[in-house]
Formats: C-alpha cells, structure tokens, sequence
C-alpha cells in the first residue's frame, strides 16, 4: 500500500468552489491510475474522476462540466477542483491510486459540506 494525504476539505456555500489534493508517499511507476471517491453515510463509495497516468479521464456523469481532474506525475499528486458545488456534492472524498500488481490505496477521506 501506498501512503496517500489528503488535503482541502471544507464547507463550502451551494455555487462555491473546492479543490481537494492528495500526495503519494512515494514515486510511482509510469503507468498508474489516481482519482477521487466519495462516500455519504449508508451509501457505497462512488467515483468520482479518474486519470490515468497517460492523461485519460473519466468522471461521473452527476459531477461532469463542474470538476476537473488534474494531475503532477513528476510530483506524483492529484488534484480536484470543484465548482457550482450542490448539497448532494457532501460527501466525504477519498482519493484512491492503482497500481499493477499492488491493487488499490486509499487516502483518510477528507469531509466536504455543502450548505448555507
């Protein structure tokens, strides 16, 4: 496993904006997927967005055209910004990283709310 930190969370009014990072402890192989989850209290964790090391993303269909993946490789960091945040957008995030042959690691989670 693969230690990941999570930073950027918040509370954040209905229309504002958000951006989550997260670090890996470690350099990690060229090919490599990193991305985010959220997770509501009796409810599976979800995707949210996903890049792959070669540029390739892909996000859920209820945050498209609001958030945006993005990635450092040399720094081996992703990151998350969130605009026109919705109430149904509260969730904890959880950034996640694949690797090939070491499976899944996962970050502390980190709570964004959105409210008024």
């Amino acid at each position: 496993q693969v230690q990941l930190v999570e930073s950027g969370g918040g509370l954040v009014q209905p229309g504002g904006s958000l951006t989550l990072s997260c670090a890996a402890s470690e350099s990690l192989p060229s090919f490599n997927v990193m991305g985010w989850y959220r997770q509501t209290p009796g409810k599976q964790r979800e995707l949210v967005a996903i890049m792959f090391s070669g540029g390739g993303t892909n996000y859920a269909d209820s945050v498209k055209g609001r958030f945006t993946i993005s990635r450092d490789n040399a720094k081996n960091t992703v990151r998350l910004q969130m605009s026109s945040l919705k109430p149904e957008d509260t969730a904890v995030y959880y950034c996640n990283l694949v690797l090939p042959g070491r499976g899944n690691s996962w970050g502390q989670g980190t709570q964004v709310t959105v409210s008024s």
